[in-house]
């Protein structure tokens, strides 16, 4: 057993295994990064299989040998692929590259043949003495090789980007020179120096760091086989638990033997408080922050998994938690991203200044409002910095005029202030408290929470949309439904008008005075149905079944005061309908008062009930002035747009519209100028029987 060559080897072997598990996690999928893995990892084998060697004797000598020919083979192969685009241009040396390759190939076929065991018949063919000089020949030419590509491969290269590889041709150049060395002693003496041997191995140690700095120069050599950093630490937090149980295990077992008769109970108070202190431990924040903050630091080129992170605050604005206000999710979301423990979120209001809109678990004094125009909101909206309280606290003047609030630099908590942007302006901001575990802040900190600022304030600025198209949308169905009722109060004003206009003439005439008085009453009752309705928001009203033979009636008789005279031609004696009966008898008196003032007194007004399969349908036909198209088309349903001058509103067709197809029905208008109109009405039947006139 050789102990300074196990040791050097096994050196070697650690170090190799740990560039290669860093590089396992950030490959990028590179051709160069798959060769670089794969040369680092058969180092790795070959420093391993030479220290059991060394200590055990096992595996064979052969084996060692064999994995140190694949593991030249993979460097050469490397370094070729390296060279192969600044050949690019040169077809003779290209061709001397693809030549070198192959010659690599064969020679290494050869090797691995000439170590493994024949049967007997070809046995004469290879004695022991021929394996071993063909062997040393093998590895030298291996070493010169090296050598050689390693210098073409650092004259080749570009003085301006000499810097990215030097490292690696200082660390394989000195493995292929001692290589080399080593067999061109032992071609020269017929044995290998056993020395030199057990030296090689710490050669390769000190090869090893050179390599990583040039893997840390080109990340494009890096692995792209994806390790989470949730993996990492659930793994190591596993093994770091496993470990820890095992020692204590071990602690245990000593605290039984030496411990007396109160051994036994030692050592079971001792194992149930270590695994108290490991549950306490497993469950605390700080602890996890802090482990966090170490893996990223020191295992990963970046501090974040950026898509385990934006998945993260995504889910969390969207609505994962919806049992919080989306003012203290993004405060989570903040958090969560810093470690921090809580903070405050301050929203800009309608009349410019920010409103302290939410707290999470927080609990500090701070003022409910500040103003646009104060130094903080001016300073963050000029710079769109995040700010570091602790470090403005230790340098004013880096922050120029910034002048900080007192109640915020009063309360050593206060840690960041972090911007939320929206169309160009400041929407809001939010303060972070101190994180559960120290850490310091860079360029990905910063740049992350600025980033999710930006995803926090359009989350915020939607909300807020969507609260105020609510509110909109509340007022809108009011004033449309104010525009209907007081289109119908204008219908019974001049009812109301008539009575009164006819007083002086008739008030004498009991019949009169009866018509009258039933006149008032109505219109009271349908004012009062008007303001319930407008109460309860409800444009089509109170349905129920209701005759719409009957409801034509009515306005024919209502409307016979007018010119021409209103007709009605029923084809049954009942059609039994689903609706408000005072919205139904509004709608189709609007429809029957606009054709009379379409008419002129010596033409005609029809009204046409008919039934056409499961729909009754109503025609109100008038020989008046008619409409075009386009005004059908573009005008008529438009609300407010009215052909009669201050006398009209132009809301009743589109109430009339509004309130038919409320009901499932349906309005279709045909007219033609100077011909006429016809306004048809088709309104789905009840479940009833109409019988036939």
């Amino acid at each position: 057993m050789n102990e300074l060559a196990a040791f050097g080897y096994a050196l070697a072997a650690a170090g190799f295994l740990a560039l290669f598990l860093l590089l396992l996690t950030g490959w990028r999928g590179r051709f160069q990064g798959s060769h670089f893995v794969m040369a680092v990892g058969g180092s790795t084998v070959w420093s391993i299989a030479a220290a059991t060697n060394a200590g055990y004797a096992m595996p064979g000598f052969e084996l060692v040998l064999a994995a140190e020919v694949v593991r030249d083979i993979l460097w050469l192969f490397f370094l070729l692929h390296l060279l192969k685009p600044l050949a690019a241009g040169n077809q003779l040396y290209s061709q001397l590259l693809g030549y070198v390759r192959l010659g690599c190939l064969v020679l290494g076929m050869l090797l691995l043949i000439m170590m493994v065991d024949i049967p007997d018949p070809l046995a004469h063919l290879r004695p022991i003495e021929v394996q071993l000089q063909f062997s040393l020949v093998g590895q030298l030419l291996y070493a010169v090789l090296g050598m050689a590509l390693v210098e073409q491969l650092f004259r080749n290269t570009p003085v301006e980007q000499r810097w990215g590889i030097k490292y690696l041709c200082f660390g394989l150049g000195a493995m292929f020179v001692f290589d080399f060395y080593m067999y061109a002693d032992a071609l020269l003496f017929q044995r290998l120096d056993g020395a030199i041997w057990s030296a090689r191995g710490f050669v390769g140690v000190i090869s090893i760091p050179l390599i990583g700095i040039t893997a840390a120069r080109n990340p494009d050599w890096n692995l792209s086989v994806f390790l989470s950093r949730r993996m990492v630490l659930h793994s190591t937090t596993l093994l770091s638990a496993g470990l820890y149980m095992l020692l204590m295990a071990l602690a245990g077992y000593y605290i039984k033997i030496y411990g007396g008769r109160w051994g036994g109970a030692l050592q079971i108070a001792f194992l149930f408080g270590a695994i108290i202190v490991l549950v306490a431990l497993l469950f605390s924040g700080q602890f996890r922050a802090r482990t966090k903050v170490f893996f990223n630091k020191h295992f990963f080129s970046y501090r974040y998994d950026y898509r385990e992170e934006w998945l993260r605050v995504i889910a969390l604005l969207s609505g994962e938690r919806r049992e919080l206000p989306l003012n203290e999710r993004v405060i989570w979301a903040f958090a969560e991203i810093v470690e921090s423990s809580g903070g405050m979120i301050w929203i800009r209001s309608e009349k410019g200044s920010f409103r302290l809109r939410g707290r999470f678990n927080c609990q500090h004094s701070a003022e409910s409002v500040i103003e646009a125009t104060e130094s903080l909101p001016q300073f963050m909206y000029m710079m769109r910095w995040v700010i570091d309280v602790d470090e403005y606290r230790r340098d004013t003047a880096k922050y120029g005029d910034l002048q900080l609030p007192s109640w915020l630099l009063g309360n050593p908590d206060s840690w960041l202030v972090v911007p939320m942007f929206h169309d160009e302006r400041l929407l809001g901001f939010v303060v972070l408290l101190q994180p559960r575990a120290p850490q310091s802040l860079n360029w990905e900190n910063l740049d992350l929470l600025k980033t999710v600022g930006l995803q926090a304030a359009s989350y915020i600025a939607l909300n807020q949309a969507a609260e105020a198209l609510a509110e909109a949308r509340q007022f809108e169905g009011f004033n449309r439904l104010s525009a209907f009722v007081i289109h119908d109060l204008k219908n019974l004003i001049a009812q109301l008008s008539l009575v009164a206009k006819n007083a002086a003439r008739h008030k004498h005439n009991p019949e009169f005075i009866d018509d009258a008085v039933r006149t008032i009453e109505n219109a009271v009752s349908k004012m009062n149905r008007l303001m319930a309705q407008l109460k309860s928001a409800d444009v089509t009203g109170e349905s129920r079944r209701i005759d719409l033979v009957d409801e034509l009636r009515d306005v024919v008789a209502a409307k016979s005061g007018g010119s021409p005279v209103p007709v009605l031609q029923a084809e049954v004696e009942h059609a039994f309908v689903v609706a408000d009966p005072d919205r139904l008898s509004s709608v189709l008196g609007h429809v029957v008062q606009n054709a009379q003032d379409a008419t002129p007194p010596d033409g005609t007004v029809e009204l046409r009930l008919r039934l056409l399969g499961d729909q009754a349908i109503v025609d109100v036909r008038d020989t008046g002035t008619g409409m075009d198209a386009e005004f059908i088309k573009n005008r008529l349903f438009r609300p407010f747009d009215s052909t009669k001058g201050l006398t009209g509103m132009g809301i009743g067709a589109y109430e009339c519209r509004e309130v038919i197809s409320a009901l499932g029905g349906q309005v279709v208008v045909e007219s033609q100028p100077a011909v006429g109109t016809t306004f048809r009405i088709m309104l789905p039947l009840a479940d009833s029987v109409a019988v036939p006139a």
